[in-house]
């Protein structure tokens, strides 16, 4: 399993980011990033999803008295018809938002990145899952948002909580619908040494993980030099 607490670092201030790297047993420590998340022009989910992970994990990794060598950075949007739904203002935009959802699919994709300081390396990427809505009725948009779950939540709804009586099915992880894509995480803390799960050297000295995380990512930079 892991090192000490201070050794991984989730750069964010989402509640269910950090349920989700707690349920599986990861020891960490929580610390928001300040990076800007304005969506840059004709950049699309996908690219927005990831460059927002690399920036708040180098954000919060690039400071001088933060502790740490693993730092986790994650976002999330929902998208419909390519068109990024972020949380709504109000009500108003809240009940618009699911209504344009009502009765279709859509896409939830969340971009992560595991930065190293240690080796100056980061593995990052971008998971989409498929989400089907039912038809939803005028009572019950009205009632959810009376609920007021939606507001902080993109797309207006949260799949964890009183909004899973809309969703029927998904195509794909379900994580990653919440906001952390775990799976995909887990195994990136693995290839970086933050993490042995199930391993039967669950603790090893740091220097022996430094020494053969730099090797691999040494040997990624060769590939992809006589690649290019």
């Amino acid at each position: 399993m892991p090192y000490a607490a201070q050794n991984i670092v989730l750069a964010s201030a989402s509640p269910r980011r950090r349920e989700l790297l707690a349920q599986v047993g990861i020891n960490f420590q929580v610390v928001p990033s300040t990076a800007d998340e304005t969506l840059l022009a004709d950049e699309t989910p996908e690219a927005h999803v990831k460059r927002l992970s690399c920036d708040k994990a180098m954000e919060v990794a690039s400071r001088p008295k933060q502790s740490g060598r693993w730092f986790i950075g994650s976002d999330t949007v929902v998208v419909r018809d390519e068109i990024i739904l972020g949380k709504p203002a109000d009500a108003s935009e809240a009940a618009e938002m699911l209504s344009s959802l009502s009765g279709r699919s859509h896409r939830v994709i969340s971009g992560y990145a595991v930065y190293d300081r240690e080796s100056d390396c980061t593995l990052s990427a971008a998971v989409t899952t498929k989400v089907f809505f039912k038809e939803l009725t005028s009572r019950e948009i009205d009632g959810y948002i009376a609920t007021h779950e939606p507001f902080d939540k993109a797309g207006a709804y949260a799949i964890q909580g009183i909004g899973s009586f809309m969703v029927p099915c998904i195509e794909g992880s379900y994580t990653n619908v919440v906001g952390l894509p775990l799976c995909e995480v887990i195994a990136a803390l693995e290839e970086l040494g933050a993490v042995e799960l199930f391993g039967s050297r669950c603790r090893v000295t740091q220097k022996v993980q430094s020494e053969n995380t730099t090797q691999r990512c040494k040997d990624k930079k060769k590939d992809a030099k006589k690649g290019s």
